[in-house]
């Protein structure tokens, strides 16, 4: 099967310079959290739910709602498998990062660390909401598989594929979840979509900014970048990754950037050992 991880904008080339990779190669590598510690609602005080991650009901979401939610979607079990597999392993990154960073910021509050830069007006990464938001940013991609022929739930509606974080914040939104999780769905493709991007690009979507707009959404964004939904699935290293954003331009690839400085670079060998996986170079 062919990779069915791109999304549908047009490419241009860009090949990351020397300093680039220099940058890259000394970047601090960030520990993923364990599978167990994404069951268990992190550091929730009622195992298995996130329960202080309400729904539009005011309702705590627990770990198995998620699940049953993905697999109520999946258009069949190998589906299932590929999706909820994906959304796990990147919830285990993103939770890596956010702890990492509430680590590194947690002497400021002592008054023993020398201030570092913080985005998003300060702002540092509420650890259950980064993981729900995590476990169902791909929610939409149930929708966007092939329907008939012999790739019926399998493989990807190649150009349908570009629709599938609007898919996902609508299914979010209709099973009440609310905007402030739905928006994790609609705002993590590529490294973000401008409204100009939208128009300047012809791209089939409603003319918008599909941006990430809080710090949890934006460590999802870049913590997807780091596995793939091909057939079979793939980890993906710094560089690959980063090679992937130039692609679409130098706007594009500085993003990336911005975003690897903020986070850093996650240690993807103790996954794809785990999950039997190669990672790509």
């Amino acid at each position: 099967m062919k990779n069915t991880d791109g999304d549908q904008r047009g490419e241009e080339s860009r090949e990351p310079s020397g300093s680039d990779l220099q940058q890259l190669q000394n970047l601090q590598t960030v520990e993923p959290a364990s599978s167990e510690l994404i069951r268990a609602g992190v550091d929730s005080a009622i195992p298995g739910v996130f329960d202080h991650v309400r729904n539009a009901h005011g309702n705590a979401i627990s770990f198995d709602q998620i699940r049953d939610l993905n697999r109520r979607l999946a258009p069949s079990e190998f589906a299932f498998e590929k999706i909820w597999t994906h959304c796990q392993i990147v919830a285990r990154i993103a939770l890596g990062f956010a702890q990492q960073m509430r680590h590194d910021h947690s002497g400021e509050e002592k008054g023993t660390a020398i201030p570092l830069p913080r985005p998003w007006n300060g702002a540092l990464p509420d650890l259950q909401l980064v993981t729900v938001g995590a476990l169902v940013h791909d929610i939409g991609v149930y929708r966007v598989f092939e329907t008939t022929g012999p790739g019926a739930g399998r493989e990807f509606d190649r150009k349908r594929y570009i629709f599938h974080g609007l898919e996902g914040y609508l299914i979010l939104l209709e099973n009440r979840y609310g905007l402030r999780i739905a928006s994790f769905a609609r705002n993590h493709t590529g490294v973000g979509i401008t409204r100009n991007e939208v128009i300047a690009q012809n791209l089939p979507l409603p003319p918008a900014d599909y941006m990430p707009r809080t710090v949890e959404q934006e460590i999802v964004m870049y913590s997807d970048k780091f596995h793939t939904k091909s057939d079979p699935p793939d980890f993906v290293s710094l560089l690959a990754a980063r090679r992937s954003a130039a692609r679409f331009g130098h706007t594009n690839a500085a993003r990336f950037d911005a975003v690897v400085k903020q986070y850093g670079n996650p240690d993807l060998q103790p996954l794809a050992d785990e999950y039997t996986m190669r990672i790509r170079s």
